[in-house]
């Protein structure tokens, strides 16, 4: 099968296509033709050497896909050969053919396309998992997202207010904050002309805010405590701004606040699975009558994985970066 791997760590052109043994499922394992495949900043981090995949994992780059059932393993009876499905894998999702366990696989929402399937996994498991039940967001609470037009952002966006919360969302240019507010976002704040913390308390009536979802850290951590409402969950997911910072760590004394984070591609099958099921119940019907849905920025063909990681690296897209195996 055709595949991009990395030749070195490096720039985008270390994205390298290459031709690698088509891998076999096992037990419990579907085996996926790919026909998408989503682009994540891990992508990247893993492409500069910076986030190795973890033990049995492939080491071709890749989190998320959609394609068809193209063989099961043993015991493996969730699906059968030929179904469309989206899956979120540890690995090898930039190749023709990609081995998933059949519980981190879901059907292809009614309706999507294979490009819009594959911008689904690694987003929805990730906000699910830290704005819902790591952040606990409730109806009637408030949310603050950072990274507004991300694909994490518009995923958290949107899910938010079709729970009922309300959203503020940051971002970095008009156009952006535009983005934003088409997404359903009560308060957008252009982090280059506001401070985001004063713009949250506004919105909010000057209580703060309940959950904040921050892939940014740094100088973003002390400011994220001064947003946050008594009781507030901030929820750390990245470090844009660095790992380290200097923090007022008395505000969490004060305002009882938790902060908590988590990756989620070394968490165990079993684990993923659950995030499976509960979003299959709760997210898949919202998904299937478009009330959520993907943004989508660029489409390229899996040649060109090396481009899709330069825009990634540039900033300027909004919504997901999708390779296309055709």
């Amino acid at each position: 099968m055709q595949a991009v791997e990395i030749s070195e760590p490096g720039g985008p052109r270390v994205l390298q296509l290459t031709e690698r043994d088509r891998p076999a499922p096992g037990e419990g394992e579907i085996l996926v033709k790919v026909k998408c495949a989503g682009v994540n900043r891990p992508d990247v981090l893993q492409r500069t050497g910076n986030y190795p995949p973890p033990s049995g994992a492939s080491d071709i780059p890749g989190l998320e896909v959609s394609g068809t059932v193209e063989g099961t393993g043993g015991g493996a009876t969730r699906f059968a050969e030929g179904d469309a499905v989206c899956a979120l894998v540890p690995g090898g999702g930039y190749a023709e053919y990609v081995c998933v366990h059949e519980s981190n696989a879901l059907p292809i929402p009614t309706g999507f396309t294979f490009a819009e399937a594959a911008a689904i996994p690694e987003t929805y498991f990730t906000v699910w998992h830290n704005v819902f039940q790591r952040g606990g967001l409730k109806p009637g609470e408030s949310l603050l997202v950072h990274g507004g037009t991300s694909g994490i952002g518009t995923t958290a966006i949107q899910l938010a207010k079709a729970f009922g919360a309300k959203v503020i969302a940051t971002a970095g240019s008009a156009a952006k904050c535009a983005a934003c507010g088409r997404l359903g976002a009560d308060r957008v704040v252009n982090y280059r002309e506001e401070d985001f913390v004063e713009a949250a308390r506004e919105a909010t009536d000057g209580e703060g805010v309940n959950v904040i979802l921050d892939m940014v850290g740094g100088d973003y951590i002390t400011r994220n405590y001064a947003a946050a409402a008594i009781e507030g969950r901030v929820v750390q997911i990245a470090f844009l701004h660095g790992r380290t910072a200097e923090a007022d760590f008395s505000q969490l004394m004060v305002k009882r606040l938790v902060h908590t984070g988590s990756t989620l591609r070394a968490r165990p099958v079993e684990f993923k699975a659950g995030l499976a099921a509960e979003l299959q119940e709760k997210v898949w019907p919202l998904l299937a009558d478009r009330k959520v849905q993907p943004v989508m920025d660029m489409l390229y063909p899996l040649h060109e994985a090396w481009r899709a990681h330069e825009r990634m690296e540039q900033g300027d897209h909004i919504g997901k970066i999708v390779l296309d195996l055709g």
